[in-house]
Protein backbone atom coordinates (compact mmCIF):
# COMPACT_ATOMS: atom_id res chain seq x y z
CA UNK A 1 0.00 0.00 0.00
CA UNK A 2 1.27 3.87 -0.70
CA UNK A 3 0.69 6.45 1.92
CA UNK A 4 -2.47 7.73 0.83
CA UNK A 5 -4.03 4.57 1.17
CA UNK A 6 -2.79 3.14 4.02
CA UNK A 7 -3.86 6.69 5.83
CA UNK A 8 -7.44 6.07 4.50
CA UNK A 9 -6.89 2.18 6.72
CA UNK A 10 -5.98 4.43 10.04
CA UNK A 11 -9.13 6.73 9.01
CA UNK A 12 -11.63 4.15 9.17
CA UNK A 13 -9.62 2.30 11.78
CA UNK A 14 -10.66 5.59 13.91
CA UNK A 15 -13.98 5.92 12.47
CA UNK A 16 -14.86 2.17 13.23
CA UNK A 17 -13.60 2.48 16.77
CA UNK A 18 -16.08 5.37 17.07
CA UNK A 19 -19.17 3.48 16.01
CA UNK A 20 -18.23 0.37 18.18
CA UNK A 21 -18.26 3.79 21.11
CA UNK A 22 -13.88 2.79 22.00
CA UNK A 23 -11.64 4.77 24.34
CA UNK A 24 -11.81 8.59 22.53
CA UNK A 25 -7.90 8.86 23.23
CA UNK A 26 -7.45 5.63 21.07
CA UNK A 27 -9.57 6.92 18.44
CA UNK A 28 -8.04 10.26 18.33
CA UNK A 29 -4.92 8.50 17.57
CA UNK A 30 -5.66 6.99 14.60
CA UNK A 31 -7.38 10.35 13.16
CA UNK A 32 -3.95 11.83 14.04
CA UNK A 33 -1.92 9.25 12.46
CA UNK A 34 -3.91 9.39 9.52
CA UNK A 35 -3.02 13.10 9.02
CA UNK A 36 0.15 12.82 9.70
CA UNK A 37 0.75 10.33 6.76
CA UNK A 38 -1.49 12.49 4.63
CA UNK A 39 1.08 15.45 5.17
CA UNK A 40 3.94 13.40 5.65
CA UNK A 41 6.70 15.12 2.48
CA UNK A 42 9.41 12.37 3.13
CA UNK A 43 8.98 8.93 0.85
CA UNK A 44 7.74 6.41 3.66
CA UNK A 45 9.09 3.57 2.53
CA UNK A 46 12.48 5.25 2.88
CA UNK A 47 11.53 6.11 6.48
CA UNK A 48 10.50 2.46 7.34
CA UNK A 49 14.24 0.86 5.63
CA UNK A 50 15.68 3.25 7.71
CA UNK A 51 13.65 2.73 10.77
CA UNK A 52 12.87 6.53 11.04
CA UNK A 53 9.04 6.47 11.21
CA UNK A 54 8.27 6.08 15.25
CA UNK A 55 10.21 9.19 15.38
CA UNK A 56 8.01 11.35 13.51
CA UNK A 57 4.98 12.85 16.13
CA UNK A 58 2.01 11.79 15.91
CA UNK A 59 3.13 8.12 15.20
CA UNK A 60 3.47 5.67 17.86
CA UNK A 61 4.96 2.73 18.49
CA UNK A 62 1.38 0.76 18.12
CA UNK A 63 0.76 2.64 14.45
CA UNK A 64 4.17 2.16 13.14
CA UNK A 65 3.73 -1.36 13.61
CA UNK A 66 0.43 -1.02 11.69
CA UNK A 67 2.08 1.13 9.19
CA UNK A 68 4.75 -0.89 8.38
CA UNK A 69 2.55 -3.81 8.15
CA UNK A 70 0.31 -2.41 5.64
CA UNK A 71 3.09 -0.45 3.53
CA UNK A 72 4.99 -4.20 3.33
CA UNK A 73 1.66 -7.01 2.93
CA UNK A 74 -1.22 -4.47 1.77
CA UNK A 75 -3.33 -6.01 4.70
CA UNK A 76 -3.89 -6.06 8.34
CA UNK A 77 -5.28 -8.48 10.79
CA UNK A 78 -6.24 -6.02 13.47
CA UNK A 79 -8.72 -3.96 10.30
CA UNK A 80 -10.24 -6.82 8.85
CA UNK A 81 -11.29 -8.04 12.20
CA UNK A 82 -12.22 -5.23 13.02
CA UNK A 83 -14.19 -4.35 9.95
CA UNK A 84 -15.84 -8.20 10.52
CA UNK A 85 -17.23 -6.92 13.85
CA UNK A 86 -19.07 -4.07 12.47
CA UNK A 87 -22.35 -4.29 10.61
CA UNK A 88 -22.08 -3.85 6.94
CA UNK A 89 -24.88 -1.64 6.62
CA UNK A 90 -23.55 0.47 9.51
CA UNK A 91 -20.07 0.92 7.05
CA UNK A 92 -22.71 1.49 4.30
CA UNK A 93 -24.06 5.06 6.16
CA UNK A 94 -20.62 6.42 5.90
CA UNK A 95 -21.03 6.60 2.35
CA UNK A 96 -24.12 9.65 2.99
CA UNK A 97 -22.60 12.93 2.96
CA UNK A 98 -22.62 14.26 6.90
CA UNK A 99 -22.32 11.39 8.89
CA UNK A 100 -19.22 10.40 10.69
CA UNK A 101 -18.98 7.57 13.43
CA UNK A 102 -20.19 9.60 16.07
CA UNK A 103 -23.40 9.59 14.53
CA UNK A 104 -23.69 6.45 13.01
CA UNK A 105 -23.20 5.49 16.78
CA UNK A 106 -26.70 7.59 18.47
CA UNK A 107 -28.47 6.74 15.22
CA UNK A 108 -27.79 3.14 15.79
CA UNK A 109 -28.05 3.10 19.75
CA UNK A 110 -30.77 5.68 19.83
CA UNK A 111 -33.10 4.64 16.86
CA UNK A 112 -31.64 0.87 16.24
CA UNK A 113 -30.48 2.38 12.15
CA UNK A 114 -28.38 -0.36 10.99
CA UNK A 115 -28.89 0.19 7.32
CA UNK A 116 -29.65 2.67 4.69
CA UNK A 117 -33.05 1.51 4.22
CA UNK A 118 -33.87 2.13 8.31
CA UNK A 119 -32.22 5.12 7.83
CA UNK A 120 -34.62 6.31 5.53
CA UNK A 121 -37.33 5.01 7.16
CA UNK A 122 -36.43 6.90 10.06
CA UNK A 123 -35.99 10.08 8.26
CA UNK A 124 -39.51 10.01 6.78
CA UNK A 125 -40.80 9.19 10.31
CA UNK A 126 -39.08 12.57 11.56
CA UNK A 127 -37.49 10.77 14.07
CA UNK A 128 -33.86 11.54 13.20
CA UNK A 129 -34.31 15.36 13.63
CA UNK A 130 -35.80 14.84 17.23
CA UNK A 131 -32.05 13.66 18.25
CA UNK A 132 -29.87 15.64 20.04
CA UNK A 133 -27.28 16.91 17.83
CA UNK A 134 -29.04 16.67 14.17
CA UNK A 135 -32.25 18.53 13.40
CA UNK A 136 -34.16 18.92 10.81
CA UNK A 137 -31.55 20.27 8.49
CA UNK A 138 -28.84 17.95 9.13
CA UNK A 139 -32.40 15.28 9.22
CA UNK A 140 -33.32 16.73 5.96
CA UNK A 141 -29.15 16.64 4.55
CA UNK A 142 -29.33 13.09 5.24
CA UNK A 143 -32.24 12.50 3.21
CA UNK A 144 -30.40 14.57 0.10
CA UNK A 145 -27.46 13.04 0.55
CA UNK A 146 -29.54 9.17 0.05
CA UNK A 147 -31.50 10.42 -2.76
CA UNK A 148 -28.15 11.12 -4.32
CA UNK A 149 -26.02 8.45 -3.32
CA UNK A 150 -26.59 6.52 -6.41
CA UNK A 151 -25.62 9.61 -8.62
CA UNK A 152 -22.44 10.33 -6.13
CA UNK A 153 -21.23 6.99 -6.37
CA UNK A 154 -21.28 6.63 -9.97
CA UNK A 155 -18.35 7.06 -12.62
CA UNK A 156 -18.81 9.53 -15.52
CA UNK A 157 -17.96 9.30 -19.31
CA UNK A 158 -14.75 11.10 -19.94
CA UNK A 159 -16.83 13.18 -22.78
CA UNK A 160 -19.01 14.64 -20.14
CA UNK A 161 -16.22 15.38 -17.52
CA UNK A 162 -14.37 17.08 -20.09
CA UNK A 163 -17.67 19.59 -21.19
CA UNK A 164 -18.43 20.59 -17.09
CA UNK A 165 -14.17 20.97 -16.80
CA UNK A 166 -14.01 23.22 -19.36
CA UNK A 167 -16.77 25.34 -18.40
CA UNK A 168 -15.49 25.66 -14.45
CA UNK A 169 -11.70 26.32 -15.77
CA UNK A 170 -13.22 29.05 -17.99
CA UNK A 171 -15.01 30.98 -14.77
CA UNK A 172 -11.57 30.21 -12.84
CA UNK A 173 -9.44 31.42 -15.65
CA UNK A 174 -11.38 35.09 -15.19
CA UNK A 175 -11.00 36.00 -11.52
CA UNK A 176 -8.25 38.63 -10.62
CA UNK A 177 -6.70 36.15 -8.18
CA UNK A 178 -6.27 33.51 -10.16
CA UNK A 179 -2.98 33.12 -11.81
CA UNK A 180 -2.71 29.89 -13.71
CA UNK A 181 -5.55 26.67 -13.34
CA UNK A 182 -5.51 23.57 -15.20
CA UNK A 183 -7.74 20.31 -14.63
CA UNK A 184 -5.94 17.76 -13.57
CA UNK A 185 -6.22 13.92 -12.30
CA UNK A 186 -7.58 11.08 -14.60
CA UNK A 187 -9.37 13.50 -16.82
CA UNK A 188 -5.89 15.02 -17.86
CA UNK A 189 -4.36 11.74 -18.86
CA UNK A 190 -7.58 10.97 -20.83
CA UNK A 191 -9.08 7.96 -18.72
CA UNK A 192 -12.43 6.49 -20.85
CA UNK A 193 -14.49 7.34 -18.07
CA UNK A 194 -13.56 9.87 -14.38
CA UNK A 195 -14.43 9.44 -10.61
CA UNK A 196 -14.20 13.47 -9.87
CA UNK A 197 -12.91 16.51 -11.30
CA UNK A 198 -9.70 17.46 -9.80
CA UNK A 199 -8.67 21.16 -10.25
CA UNK A 200 -5.31 23.25 -9.51
CA UNK A 201 -4.79 26.72 -8.99
CA UNK A 202 -1.79 28.95 -8.54
CA UNK A 203 -2.40 31.91 -6.28
CA UNK A 204 -1.28 34.20 -3.80
CA UNK A 205 -4.72 35.12 -2.19
CA UNK A 206 -6.79 31.65 -2.43
CA UNK A 207 -10.19 32.77 -0.67
CA UNK A 208 -12.03 34.71 -3.06
CA UNK A 209 -11.29 32.19 -5.35
CA UNK A 210 -12.78 29.39 -2.96
CA UNK A 211 -16.05 31.40 -1.98
CA UNK A 212 -16.66 31.29 -6.52
CA UNK A 213 -15.85 27.85 -6.36
CA UNK A 214 -18.33 26.70 -3.59
CA UNK A 215 -20.95 29.34 -4.45
CA UNK A 216 -20.59 28.93 -8.85
CA UNK A 217 -23.48 27.85 -10.61
CA UNK A 218 -24.54 24.13 -10.49
CA UNK A 219 -23.35 23.27 -7.04
CA UNK A 220 -25.80 21.52 -5.31
CA UNK A 221 -23.85 20.47 -2.24
CA UNK A 222 -20.72 22.40 -0.86
CA UNK A 223 -18.81 18.60 1.24
CA UNK A 224 -15.88 20.27 2.00
CA UNK A 225 -14.36 24.07 2.18
CA UNK A 226 -10.77 24.98 3.25
CA UNK A 227 -8.59 27.98 2.63
CA UNK A 228 -6.57 25.78 0.22
CA UNK A 229 -9.22 23.38 -0.91
CA UNK A 230 -12.65 22.74 -1.21
CA UNK A 231 -14.62 20.09 -2.47
CA UNK A 232 -18.19 20.42 -4.09
CA UNK A 233 -21.01 18.04 -5.39
CA UNK A 234 -22.70 19.55 -9.25
CA UNK A 235 -26.61 19.10 -10.40
CA UNK A 236 -25.22 15.45 -11.98
CA UNK A 237 -23.31 13.93 -9.10
CA UNK A 238 -20.14 14.51 -10.32
CA UNK A 239 -17.44 15.49 -7.21
CA UNK A 240 -15.43 18.44 -7.90
CA UNK A 241 -11.98 19.10 -5.70
CA UNK A 242 -10.45 22.30 -5.87
CA UNK A 243 -6.60 22.71 -4.71
CA UNK A 244 -5.12 25.98 -4.77
CA UNK A 245 -1.07 26.25 -4.76
CA UNK A 246 1.79 29.09 -4.46
CA UNK A 247 2.67 30.25 -8.21
CA UNK A 248 5.77 28.43 -7.06
CA UNK A 249 4.97 24.75 -6.64
CA UNK A 250 2.06 24.86 -9.29
CA UNK A 251 3.89 22.54 -11.54
CA UNK A 252 5.00 19.98 -9.25
CA UNK A 253 1.46 20.09 -7.65
CA UNK A 254 0.34 19.37 -11.56
CA UNK A 255 2.25 16.86 -12.34
CA UNK A 256 1.47 15.14 -8.86
CA UNK A 257 -2.24 15.41 -9.51
CA UNK A 258 -2.28 14.73 -12.57
CA UNK A 259 0.13 10.92 -12.87
CA UNK A 260 -1.46 8.00 -11.31
CA UNK A 261 -0.33 6.54 -8.70
CA UNK A 262 2.25 3.70 -10.47
CA UNK A 263 4.15 7.06 -12.43
CA UNK A 264 3.88 9.32 -9.39
CA UNK A 265 5.85 6.27 -7.69
CA UNK A 266 8.15 6.14 -10.11
CA UNK A 267 9.27 9.26 -10.76
CA UNK A 268 9.89 9.90 -7.12
CA UNK A 269 12.34 7.01 -7.12
CA UNK A 270 14.00 8.69 -10.28
CA UNK A 271 14.69 11.06 -8.15
CA UNK A 272 15.77 9.39 -5.24
CA UNK A 273 18.25 7.79 -7.37
CA UNK A 274 19.55 11.35 -8.41
CA UNK A 275 19.69 12.24 -4.90
CA UNK A 276 16.32 14.20 -5.21
CA UNK A 277 13.17 14.49 -3.56
CA UNK A 278 10.15 15.23 -5.56
CA UNK A 279 6.70 15.80 -4.21
CA UNK A 280 4.04 17.88 -5.30
CA UNK A 281 5.56 20.59 -3.20
CA UNK A 282 8.87 20.45 -5.48
CA UNK A 283 11.84 19.16 -6.32
CA UNK A 284 14.83 19.77 -3.60
CA UNK A 285 18.11 17.66 -3.11
CA UNK A 286 17.36 14.83 -0.61
CA UNK A 287 19.61 16.25 2.31
CA UNK A 288 18.82 12.71 4.15
CA UNK A 289 20.98 11.09 1.04
CA UNK A 290 23.73 13.94 0.91
CA UNK A 291 23.82 16.32 3.48
CA UNK A 292 26.52 18.18 1.58
CA UNK A 293 24.10 19.30 -0.61
CA UNK A 294 23.08 22.22 1.20
CA UNK A 295 20.91 24.45 -1.21
CA UNK A 296 17.26 24.84 -1.83
CA UNK A 297 14.64 23.72 -3.45
CA UNK A 298 14.97 23.83 -7.92
CA UNK A 299 12.46 25.51 -9.32
CA UNK A 300 10.15 24.56 -12.28
CA UNK A 301 8.33 27.20 -14.57
CA UNK A 302 6.55 24.14 -16.80
CA UNK A 303 6.32 20.54 -16.78
CA UNK A 304 8.61 20.53 -18.87
CA UNK A 305 11.66 21.74 -16.87
CA UNK A 306 10.66 18.93 -14.17
CA UNK A 307 11.75 16.06 -16.53
CA UNK A 308 14.35 17.96 -17.53
CA UNK A 309 15.82 18.14 -14.27
CA UNK A 310 15.61 14.49 -13.34
CA UNK A 311 17.10 13.73 -17.04
CA UNK A 312 13.52 12.73 -18.64
CA UNK A 313 12.15 13.50 -21.86
CA UNK A 314 8.89 14.55 -21.31
CA UNK A 315 5.96 12.57 -20.75
CA UNK A 316 2.39 13.78 -22.12
CA UNK A 317 -0.33 13.31 -19.29
CA UNK A 318 -1.79 10.32 -21.39
CA UNK A 319 1.21 8.08 -20.71
CA UNK A 320 1.37 8.61 -16.94
CA UNK A 321 -0.07 5.30 -15.77
CA UNK A 322 3.28 3.70 -14.64
CA UNK A 323 3.62 1.37 -17.50
CA UNK A 324 7.13 1.97 -18.52
CA UNK A 325 7.04 5.43 -19.69
CA UNK A 326 9.77 6.47 -17.12
CA UNK A 327 12.08 4.20 -18.35
CA UNK A 328 11.48 5.06 -21.84
CA UNK A 329 11.80 8.90 -21.17
CA UNK A 330 15.03 7.45 -19.88
CA UNK A 331 16.70 6.83 -22.98
CA UNK A 332 14.67 9.19 -24.90
CA UNK A 333 12.42 6.73 -26.81
CA UNK A 334 8.94 8.02 -26.08
CA UNK A 335 7.17 8.00 -29.36
CA UNK A 336 5.84 11.43 -30.85
CA UNK A 337 1.71 9.95 -30.11
CA UNK A 338 -0.60 11.08 -32.53
CA UNK A 339 -2.61 14.32 -32.79
CA UNK A 340 -5.93 15.46 -34.09
CA UNK A 341 -4.80 17.73 -36.73
CA UNK A 342 -2.76 14.39 -38.28
CA UNK A 343 -6.12 12.87 -38.92
CA UNK A 344 -7.18 13.27 -42.53
CA UNK A 345 -10.49 11.43 -42.30
CA UNK A 346 -12.16 8.64 -41.44
CA UNK A 347 -14.62 5.56 -42.21
CA UNK A 348 -17.15 4.52 -39.68
CA UNK A 349 -20.11 7.54 -40.49
CA UNK A 350 -24.01 6.99 -41.21
CA UNK A 351 -26.21 8.77 -42.99
CA UNK A 352 -30.09 8.95 -42.73
CA UNK A 353 -30.08 5.95 -45.16
CA UNK A 354 -29.92 4.13 -41.74
CA UNK A 355 -30.04 5.48 -38.40
CA UNK A 356 -27.93 8.67 -39.13
CA UNK A 357 -29.63 12.25 -38.72
CA UNK A 358 -27.82 13.83 -42.03
CA UNK A 359 -27.96 13.43 -45.44
CA UNK A 360 -25.15 11.95 -47.30
CA UNK A 361 -24.55 15.45 -48.46
CA UNK A 362 -24.56 17.00 -45.36
CA UNK A 363 -22.63 14.48 -44.14
CA UNK A 364 -19.67 15.49 -46.44
CA UNK A 365 -19.95 18.85 -46.84
CA UNK A 366 -19.09 19.24 -42.87
CA UNK A 367 -16.37 16.81 -43.35
CA UNK A 368 -15.56 18.95 -46.08
CA UNK A 369 -15.39 22.09 -44.13
CA UNK A 370 -12.96 20.30 -41.92
CA UNK A 371 -10.44 20.22 -44.34
CA UNK A 372 -10.89 16.91 -44.36
CA UNK A 373 -9.28 14.46 -47.90
CA UNK A 374 -12.26 11.59 -47.53
CA UNK A 375 -14.65 10.63 -45.65
CA UNK A 376 -16.06 7.01 -45.87
CA UNK A 377 -19.41 6.12 -45.15
CA UNK A 378 -20.74 2.92 -43.86
CA UNK A 379 -24.31 2.64 -42.85
CA UNK A 380 -25.67 -0.39 -41.33
CA UNK A 381 -26.56 -3.49 -43.54
CA UNK A 382 -29.89 -4.97 -43.50
CA UNK A 383 -29.50 -7.89 -40.24
CA UNK A 384 -29.60 -4.56 -38.15
CA UNK A 385 -33.25 -3.96 -38.64
CA UNK A 386 -33.62 -1.75 -35.81
CA UNK A 387 -30.88 0.62 -37.69
CA UNK A 388 -33.07 0.56 -40.42
CA UNK A 389 -30.27 -1.26 -42.34
CA UNK A 390 -29.88 -1.14 -46.14
CA UNK A 391 -30.70 -4.24 -48.20
CA UNK A 392 -28.75 -5.19 -51.15
CA UNK A 393 -30.92 -2.55 -53.15
CA UNK A 394 -30.73 0.40 -51.12
CA UNK A 395 -26.91 0.12 -50.62
CA UNK A 396 -26.79 -0.40 -54.67
CA UNK A 397 -28.31 3.02 -55.41
CA UNK A 398 -26.29 4.75 -52.10
CA UNK A 399 -22.59 3.52 -54.32
CA UNK A 400 -24.56 5.17 -57.04
CA UNK A 401 -25.08 8.20 -55.48
CA UNK A 402 -21.79 8.75 -54.07
CA UNK A 403 -20.07 7.66 -57.41
CA UNK A 404 -21.78 10.72 -58.92
CA UNK A 405 -20.93 13.00 -55.92
CA UNK A 406 -17.32 12.44 -56.37
CA UNK A 407 -17.82 12.92 -60.11
CA UNK A 408 -19.86 16.14 -59.32
CA UNK A 409 -16.79 17.81 -58.30
CA UNK A 410 -19.14 19.55 -55.14
CA UNK A 411 -17.16 18.81 -52.71
CA UNK A 412 -13.01 18.95 -52.17
CA UNK A 413 -13.84 15.49 -49.76
CA UNK A 414 -13.35 12.09 -51.46
CA UNK A 415 -15.60 9.51 -50.50
CA UNK A 416 -15.49 5.92 -50.54
CA UNK A 417 -18.57 3.48 -50.62
CA UNK A 418 -18.58 0.84 -47.55
CA UNK A 419 -21.16 -0.52 -45.67
CA UNK A 420 -20.93 -1.64 -41.91
CA UNK A 421 -22.02 -5.24 -42.25
CA UNK A 422 -23.16 -7.52 -39.73
CA UNK A 423 -20.86 -10.61 -38.17
CA UNK A 424 -23.80 -13.11 -37.88
CA UNK A 425 -23.58 -16.21 -35.95
CA UNK A 426 -20.67 -17.88 -36.89
CA UNK A 427 -18.72 -15.35 -38.56
CA UNK A 428 -20.97 -15.42 -41.66
CA UNK A 429 -21.21 -11.55 -43.55
CA UNK A 430 -24.76 -9.74 -43.89
CA UNK A 431 -23.94 -9.41 -47.34
CA UNK A 432 -22.70 -12.38 -50.53
CA UNK A 433 -19.21 -11.39 -51.92
CA UNK A 434 -21.03 -10.17 -54.92
CA UNK A 435 -22.22 -6.96 -53.43
CA UNK A 436 -19.40 -6.42 -51.09
CA UNK A 437 -17.11 -6.24 -54.14
CA UNK A 438 -19.39 -3.19 -55.41
CA UNK A 439 -17.64 -1.23 -52.17
CA UNK A 440 -14.27 0.10 -51.53
CA UNK A 441 -14.15 -1.41 -48.17
CA UNK A 442 -15.74 -3.20 -45.43
CA UNK A 443 -16.37 -2.35 -41.69
CA UNK A 444 -17.67 -5.29 -40.24
CA UNK A 445 -19.23 -5.49 -36.47
CA UNK A 446 -21.07 -7.55 -34.33
CA UNK A 447 -24.49 -5.98 -33.19
CA UNK A 448 -26.43 -9.03 -31.77
CA UNK A 449 -25.07 -12.17 -29.80
CA UNK A 450 -23.46 -10.02 -27.71
CA UNK A 451 -23.85 -12.33 -24.67
CA UNK A 452 -22.10 -15.52 -26.64
CA UNK A 453 -19.31 -17.59 -24.73
CA UNK A 454 -16.02 -16.14 -25.31
CA UNK A 455 -15.05 -19.37 -27.53
CA UNK A 456 -17.71 -18.83 -29.78
CA UNK A 457 -17.46 -14.88 -30.06
CA UNK A 458 -13.40 -15.29 -30.39
CA UNK A 459 -14.16 -18.17 -33.54
CA UNK A 460 -16.55 -15.80 -34.69
CA UNK A 461 -14.78 -12.73 -35.22
CA UNK A 462 -11.98 -14.45 -36.17
CA UNK A 463 -13.77 -16.20 -38.93
CA UNK A 464 -14.92 -12.64 -40.31
CA UNK A 465 -11.40 -11.27 -40.29
CA UNK A 466 -10.80 -14.32 -42.32
CA UNK A 467 -13.17 -12.98 -45.11
CA UNK A 468 -11.03 -11.50 -48.05
CA UNK A 469 -13.31 -8.64 -48.26
CA UNK A 470 -13.14 -7.23 -44.79
CA UNK A 471 -11.25 -4.00 -44.55
CA UNK A 472 -11.50 -3.18 -40.56
CA UNK A 473 -12.80 -4.94 -37.58
CA UNK A 474 -15.58 -1.73 -35.59
CA UNK A 475 -16.12 -1.84 -32.29
CA UNK A 476 -14.34 -5.11 -31.09
CA UNK A 477 -15.69 -5.86 -27.80
CA UNK A 478 -19.42 -4.03 -28.10
CA UNK A 479 -19.11 -2.44 -24.86
CA UNK A 480 -20.79 0.86 -23.89
CA UNK A 481 -18.84 2.18 -21.06
CA UNK A 482 -21.22 2.68 -17.71
CA UNK A 483 -23.95 0.72 -19.53
CA UNK A 484 -22.84 -2.28 -20.82
CA UNK A 485 -19.90 -5.05 -20.35
CA UNK A 486 -18.04 -5.81 -23.15
CA UNK A 487 -18.64 -9.48 -24.86
CA UNK A 488 -16.83 -12.36 -24.07
CA UNK A 489 -13.21 -12.82 -26.10
CA UNK A 490 -10.22 -13.74 -26.23
CA UNK A 491 -8.79 -10.18 -27.75
CA UNK A 492 -5.30 -11.22 -28.56
CA UNK A 493 -6.04 -14.14 -30.71
CA UNK A 494 -8.98 -11.08 -32.19
CA UNK A 495 -5.64 -9.36 -32.65
CA UNK A 496 -3.47 -12.36 -34.12
CA UNK A 497 -5.96 -12.82 -36.43
CA UNK A 498 -6.13 -9.07 -37.68
CA UNK A 499 -2.52 -9.10 -37.97
CA UNK A 500 -2.40 -11.91 -39.63
CA UNK A 501 -4.85 -11.47 -42.07
CA UNK A 502 -4.09 -7.78 -43.12
CA UNK A 503 -6.59 -6.41 -41.39
CA UNK A 504 -7.71 -2.91 -39.18
CA UNK A 505 -9.12 -2.79 -36.35
CA UNK A 506 -11.27 0.07 -35.98
CA UNK A 507 -10.73 2.86 -32.36
CA UNK A 508 -14.49 3.89 -32.00
CA UNK A 509 -14.06 7.29 -30.97
CA UNK A 510 -17.93 7.50 -29.85
CA UNK A 511 -17.10 8.12 -26.07
CA UNK A 512 -19.48 5.57 -25.01
CA UNK A 513 -16.98 2.94 -26.80
CA UNK A 514 -13.84 3.62 -26.89
CA UNK A 515 -13.09 0.29 -28.93
CA UNK A 516 -10.73 -1.67 -28.68
CA UNK A 517 -9.42 -0.33 -25.21
CA UNK A 518 -6.31 1.42 -25.35
CA UNK A 519 -4.80 -1.31 -22.84
CA UNK A 520 -4.22 -3.12 -26.08
CA UNK A 521 -2.96 -0.96 -28.16
CA UNK A 522 0.85 -0.63 -27.36
CA UNK A 523 1.80 -4.03 -27.58
CA UNK A 524 -0.46 -4.28 -31.16
CA UNK A 525 0.66 -1.68 -32.83
CA UNK A 526 4.44 -2.78 -32.47
CA UNK A 527 3.71 -6.18 -34.08
CA UNK A 528 2.03 -4.51 -36.61
CA UNK A 529 -1.41 -4.20 -36.36
CA UNK A 530 -3.12 -0.79 -37.82
CA UNK A 531 -5.83 1.43 -36.15
CA UNK A 532 -8.27 3.45 -37.91
CA UNK A 533 -9.60 6.05 -35.16
CA UNK A 534 -13.64 6.28 -36.48
CA UNK A 535 -16.36 8.37 -34.89
CA UNK A 536 -19.17 6.11 -35.25
CA UNK A 537 -20.62 9.04 -36.51
CA UNK A 538 -24.53 9.50 -36.69
CA UNK A 539 -24.68 13.38 -37.12
CA UNK A 540 -22.13 15.92 -38.29
CA UNK A 541 -21.36 16.69 -34.25
CA UNK A 542 -20.40 13.59 -34.00
CA UNK A 543 -17.24 13.88 -36.01
CA UNK A 544 -15.98 16.00 -33.21
CA UNK A 545 -15.73 11.94 -31.17
CA UNK A 546 -12.32 12.51 -32.88
CA UNK A 547 -10.73 14.10 -30.14
CA UNK A 548 -11.62 11.29 -27.66
CA UNK A 549 -10.18 8.76 -30.12
CA UNK A 550 -7.19 11.02 -30.35
CA UNK A 551 -7.13 11.00 -26.33
CA UNK A 552 -7.60 6.88 -26.11
CA UNK A 553 -5.09 6.81 -29.04
CA UNK A 554 -2.46 8.12 -27.52
CA UNK A 555 -3.24 6.30 -23.91
CA UNK A 556 -2.37 3.08 -26.55
CA UNK A 557 0.84 4.69 -27.41
CA UNK A 558 -0.20 5.17 -30.94
CA UNK A 559 1.95 7.71 -33.44
CA UNK A 560 0.56 8.55 -37.36
CA UNK A 561 2.06 5.49 -38.29
CA UNK A 562 0.03 2.62 -36.60
CA UNK A 563 -3.09 4.87 -37.80
CA UNK A 564 -4.72 4.58 -41.37
CA UNK A 565 -6.54 7.30 -41.48
CA UNK A 566 -3.84 9.55 -40.89
CA UNK A 567 -2.61 9.05 -44.23
CA UNK A 568 -3.01 11.38 -47.15
CA UNK A 569 -6.13 10.09 -50.26
CA UNK A 570 -3.62 8.45 -52.42
CA UNK A 571 -2.01 6.47 -50.15
CA UNK A 572 -5.58 5.27 -48.27
CA UNK A 573 -6.56 4.66 -52.02
CA UNK A 574 -3.56 2.40 -52.26
CA UNK A 575 -4.13 0.64 -49.12
CA UNK A 576 -7.89 -0.63 -49.77
CA UNK A 577 -7.02 -1.37 -53.45
CA UNK A 578 -4.33 -4.06 -52.46
CA UNK A 579 -6.54 -5.20 -49.58
CA UNK A 580 -9.88 -5.84 -51.56
CA UNK A 581 -8.39 -5.72 -55.33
Amino acid sequence: MDKKEIADVLDLIGTMLEIKGENPFKIRAYFAGARTLQGLEEDLGKLINEGRLGDIKGIGKALTEKIETLYVTGRLDFFDNLKSSVPDGLLELLEIPGLGGKKIKVLHDELEVDSIDSLTEACNRGKVAELKGFGQKTQEKILTGISNREAYSARHLWWKAREVSEQILMGLRTLAQVDRAEAAGSLRRGMETVGDLDFLVASANPLPIMKWFTSMEGVIEVTAKGETKSSVRLEDGMQADLRVVPVEQFYFALHHFTGSKDHNVRMRQKALSLGLSLSEWGLRPDKEKDASRNVGPIEADSEQAIFRELGLQYIPPALREGLGEVEAAETDSLPKLVELDDLCGCFHNHTTASDGRNTLEEMVADADARGWEYLGIADHSKSSFQANGLDEERLARQVEAIHQLNSSGQFKTYVFTGSEVDILSGGRLDFDDSVLETLDYVVASVHAGLTQDEATMTDRIVKALEHPRVTMLGHVSGRLLLRREASQLNIQKVIDAAIANNKVIELNANPMRLDMDWRHWRRAAERGLLCAINPDAHAIEHYDFQIAGIHAARKGWLTPEHILNTRSLDSVQQFLHSTNP
